[in-house]
């Protein structure tokens, strides 16, 4: 679904490239984790994944097409979603018109948007009493499910996730990896998350380390 080729990238205010050329497939169907030490170019990545930057060399290929000779915007509204550690909920909306926005940006009715995020909520475990309430009420793992239930109700069967579980307990983090997992197994989305934690990255189809700017696929252990 993804594939990136000999892909840099520099910041101007450093004289070390934050990408050296790298080449990787993500596939639907799987978990794929990055990990890596902070200032490797993780999270530089998942940016230019995201199309919110551009490489200075290199392709990005979604689909088997260049990224930029499509439709860009399109492309972040309808093909790829983030997760973040912080949620990046917007605080002063409910969990229903949190989880509506991607859907009203697509153009759907407010009562079908709200019919659609309700159905994915509560998939979600988010009953029906908790939809008008402000972010802030719920648990640090309910904001992270709302989070995912945002990506979701966008389409977008590109989920990257930075950090997703930085901000939550072990039994939030199995939760999250549950459904993250459910998604790429079951649901066929590439799934690519980010992350320090390698309990994280040991349930993952696929691990990279990045380290100084290199990708490299870490072998899994069989047994």
């Amino acid at each position: 679904m993804l594939e990136i080729s000999k892909l840099s990238y520099y910041y101007k205010s450093s004289k070390a490239p934050a990408l050296k050329q790298i080449s990787a497939k993500f596939n639907e169907g799987e978990v794929t984790a990055i990990v890596g030490p902070s200032g490797s170019g993780k999270t530089t990545l998942l940016s230019l994944l995201a199309g919110l930057d551009k490489p200075q060399s290199g392709v990005i290929l979604v689909h088997g097409k260049p990224l930029l000779e499509q439709d860009v915007d399109q492309y972040r509204r309808e093909q790829v979603a983030m997760i973040f550690q912080a949620y990046n909920l917007f605080p002063n909306l409910t969990v229903m018109e949190n989880a509506c926005i991607p859907l009203e940006l697509l153009g759907h009715k407010k009562s079908e948007a709200r019919d659609v995020a309700a159905s994915i909520l509560i998939s979600l475990g988010i009953n029906e009493e908790k939809h008008e309430r402000f972010p802030s009420s719920l648990s640090g793992g309910e904001q992270q499910r709302v989070a995912i239930a945002r990506c979701l109700s966008s389409g977008a069967k590109i989920i990257l996730a930075d950090e997703p579980t930085g901000n939550l307990d072990k039994a939030n983090t199995r939760n999250i990896l549950h459904i993250l997992q459910e998604l790429a197994h079951r649901r066929k989305y590439c799934v690519l998350i980010v992350t320090h934690d390698m309990d994280v990255a040991d349930e993952a189809d696929r691990v990279f380390t990045m380290e100084a700017g290199n990708l490299c696929e870490r072998v899994q252990d069989q047994g």
